[in-house]
């Protein structure tokens, strides 16, 4: 992880009145540290932090508070020990000779420490006072602790905001210094930690793109997207326009993230437990095939017919980030819910592209497509964990599958499918290893100093590293953000463009009709129906965190298609004004979509009470 996380924040800002603190109230660095006197790594840290503070003077005041060990009684003793001190002075004293004495703290370093505090001395209704006094200010610190995120000590926070980078002193410099590297890592973390920014972001692309296609600059922008490009060799050459290079190579990294999504919630996630799986899976089925048939019945013939699959997908970007933004007022099982339904929903868009979306097929290109499938099994069967021999199987099979005619992204489907797991690792046994590393690169002194680890010592740290996250667990950390910020906003931008005509509205009422009515009214109808039906029949329990109102809003931001459904028309309507019109209803039923499930979910009250058993019985807003 790079320098400073945006996950947390400090949850009680400093008190110069409560808080141990060295350093001037004037100075622009606050750092403020959670330790514990028992901790190896605390007395490390302490010496980069005494030099750092040697370096910046009076432009850092430093903050200790006290997080002890879990389970280490030893620690706790110290803390309050430490807190018994009557004055600031005597604790700093205290808190240094606690943090420098050997290097495993001993019943004979507190004796030590009492004797300079005279505890000893004190009178019984005194001591008694001040050991509780002491026992409420750790306890204080701990709770602040857990609220503020810190997991192991030491942990620190640079004006109220979690370091998680390196340690040492020039890393602490200029994280504390915030110079420009910092700086713009730390924005681009509190970003990505906002719950409603990969939303945010789509929308940006989104509005910017219509902006464009209806400015003057529409022509050239438009332009852009048609443009030809790929690779020439001789007589041979690959070229398609950059709009088919977005939807049928970049996509393909969305659709691998949501394969390996798909993969974890199916393995480990929620989808894991048949019984909590059942009420998302039926929701999501009937979310996708109630507007289906409404399309169907609005469209009954022609090649219009062929677009009853644009009103059958949810966005999950979209509609999580409302979720997001509503905070406290949507239960996090209501989240929950609406995120597996949207998995499920995907997986149904993925067959319907694969079997309903694809034109002719070239038998040769799909043989080969299944042998870079058996190789990709082969090598998973082998337990070869590095990722790059899949990654280059896997461009042999986005390019097999493109060249037999289904559609490229579904390589990123297969792909997710044969990327490994593997068995948690033994945390401590690789502690353990990494520490006896840097112990004995240590030893070397000056010759690391000049020279840096030997390679050796660096090739066992990187195998230490990787052996933390499978590779299907690393693929999606990092593919998964790349897909968020990177990848749809660039498919908003290519597809979401479209001019306003003036008789667009009227000229394909049907098509418009039967969209919008799919989406923003016929799919929250097939959710909460298809639920409903579940619990009635034994199927699935629904959650009584949640209210049937509740997941009628859930079901009404399912409507928000946008990302697949553009995706989905694209293919189903040659026509550019066929296309037009569907782009436009689905902007339209998004919106609709949208408002109708915030004005649900906005005063829905909270059904943390049940009013009896699980059941649909009496009105769909009930409390259940």
């Amino acid at each position: 992880m790079s320098s400073s996380s945006g996950g947390f924040r400090l949850d009680r800002p400093v008190d110069v009145g409560y808080d141990h603190i060295l350093g001037p109230g004037s100075a622009q660095i606050t750092l403020v540290e959670y330790g514990s006197y028992d901790c190896p790594y605390c007395r490390a840290a302490n010496a980069q932090i005494a030099r750092t503070r040697d370096e910046l003077g009076d432009r850092v005041r430093y903050v200790f508070r006290h997080r002890p060990i879990t389970g280490s009684d030893i620690a706790v003793r110290a803390a309050e020990l430490a807190e018994s001190a009557p004055d600031e002075e005597t604790f700093w004293s205290a808190h240094i000779k606690l943090m420098t004495r050997s290097q495993t703290l001993t019943d004979d370093d507190l004796a030590a420490v009492a004797a300079d505090l005279k505890i000893a001395s004190l009178e019984e209704d005194d001591a008694s006072q001040i050991a509780q006094r002491a026992r409420d200010r750790v306890e204080a610190d701990r709770r602040s602790a857990k609220a503020s995120g810190v997991m192991f000590t030491p942990t620190f926070f640079i004006n109220g905001r979690r370091y998680d980078g390196a340690w040492d002193e020039a890393s602490l410099s200029d994280a504390m210094l915030g110079r420009l590297g910092h700086r713009v890592g730390a924005a681009a973390l509190d970003f990505v930690s906002w719950g409603p920014s990969a939303g945010v972001l789509l929308l940006v692309a989104t509005v910017l793109a219509v902006a464009l296609m209806n400015s003057p600059l529409g022509p050239g922008f438009e332009h852009f997207w048609e443009q030809d490009f790929g690779i020439s060799l001789g007589a041979a050459e690959f070229k398609t326009s950059v709009r088919h290079w977005v939807n049928d190579g970049l996509l393909t990294v969305f659709f691998l993230v949501v394969g390996l999504e798909i993969k974890r919630e199916f393995t480990v996630g929620r989808l894991a437990n048949p019984r909590a799986a059942a009420l998302p899976i039926a929701a999501a089925l009937g979310g996708m095939l109630v507007p289906a048939l409404i399309y169907l019945a609005v469209i009954r013939s022609g090649p219009l017919i062929n677009g009853w699959g644009v009103p059958m997908a949810t966005d999950t970007a979209f509609a999580v980030a409302l979720i997001f933004m509503m905070g406290q007022r949507v239960p996090i099982a209501l989240r929950v819910f609406l995120t597996a339904a949207a998995i499920v929903d995907d997986i149904g868009a993925i067959v319907v592209v694969a079997l309903f979306y694809t034109s002719s097929i070239d038998v040769i290109f799909l043989l080969a497509s299944a042998g870079a499938a058996l190789a990709l099994a082969f090598l998973n069967r082998a337990r070869v964990f590095q990722v790059a021999p899949y990654a280059v199987l896997g461009v042999i099979l986005w390019a097999c599958i493109y060249a037999s005619g289904l559609h490229a992204t579904l390589a990123g489907v297969v792909l997710a499918f044969f990327i490994p797991t593997r068995p948690p690792p033994d945390l401590e046994a690789l502690a353990a290893q990494a520490n006896t590393i840097i112990s004995a690169e240590a030893r070397r002194g000056s010759e690391v100093l000049r020279h840096g680890p030997s390679l050796p010592s660096l090739k066992s740290l990187e195998a230490i590293k990787d052996r933390l996250e499978s590779p299907a667990d690393r693929l999606l950390r990092k593919a998964g953000a790349r897909s968020s910020y990177l990848v749809l906003p660039i498919f908003a931008l290519a597809n979401a463009g479209v001019e306003f005509p003036a008789d667009v509205t009227t000229a394909l009422d049907p098509l418009m009709l039967a969209i919008v009515l799919g989406l923003a009214v016929r799919k929250p109808l097939g959710i909460v129906g298809a639920s409903a039906l579940a619990v009635r029949l034994g199927i699935a329990n629904k959650p009584d965190e949640y209210s049937w109102r509740h997941l009628a809003g859930a079901g009404a931001l399912a409507g928000i298609g946008f990302t697949m459904s553009l995706f989905i028309a694209g293919e189903a309507f040659t026509d550019p004004m066929d296309f037009t019109v569907a782009k436009i209803a689905v902007f339209l039923a998004s919106v609709l979509a949208a408002g109708a499930g915030v004005a649900i979910l906005w005063n829905a009250p909270t059904a943390s009470a049940p009013e009896g058993r699980s059941s649909v019985e009496g009105t769909a807003v009930g409390t259940a």
